[in-house]
């Protein structure tokens, strides 16, 4: 257990375009090099396509669907118990599960093939919100961990 204090809890503000403070997270994920204006463009031109491929849908509604599919409700932890580690299941909070869903988006958004970052960004989205993708995979993964090593779920703490 830690012995420091516990770690403040950090408010985002909302985006100036959509008001929105997951939105501001997300930017601030994708930031590589203090480079902050760029990924914006990069969200907001992601944003762009998602609302000319799909027409009529809400394309920031489209993101919120994505993150909101690939949040994670259960994780495995180690703990070293009696000589032997064992992968404890634990729930998510719910701050840890927004951040790992947008971690996944980027991640997986940059292993596509596409040209551009904002064309991987609008694709992953719009595959997640259709419960499918490499960020999808992910939590399905991280789900059947846990599921496998339920037996040692009285380990927790």
């Amino acid at each position: 257990m830690s012995r420091r204090r516990k770690a403040e809890k950090k408010e985002f503000a909302p985006d100036p375009k959509y008001k929105s403070p997951l939105v501001t997270q997300f930017i601030n994920n994708v930031v590589r090099r203090g480079k902050k204006r760029l990924s914006e463009h990069l969200f907001y031109d992601a944003i762009d396509i998602i609302a000319e491929r799909s027409g009529s849908q809400d394309a920031i509604g489209v993101f919120k669907k994505a993150v909101d599919n690939v949040k994670p409700v259960l994780e495995v932890k180690s703990r070293r118990i009696g000589g032997a580690n064992y992968q404890v299941p634990i729930e998510v909070s719910p701050d840890r599960r927004t951040s790992l869903a947008i971690r996944w988006l980027i991640f997986y958004s940059k292993d596509r093939s596409e040209k551009s970052m904002a064309e991987k960004l609008a694709n992953e989205f719009m595959q997640a919100a259709k419960n499918e993708g490499g960020a999808i995979r992910k939590k399905i993964d991280t789900h059947k961990m846990a599921e496998a090593n339920r037996a040692f779920a009285h380990f927790r703490w």
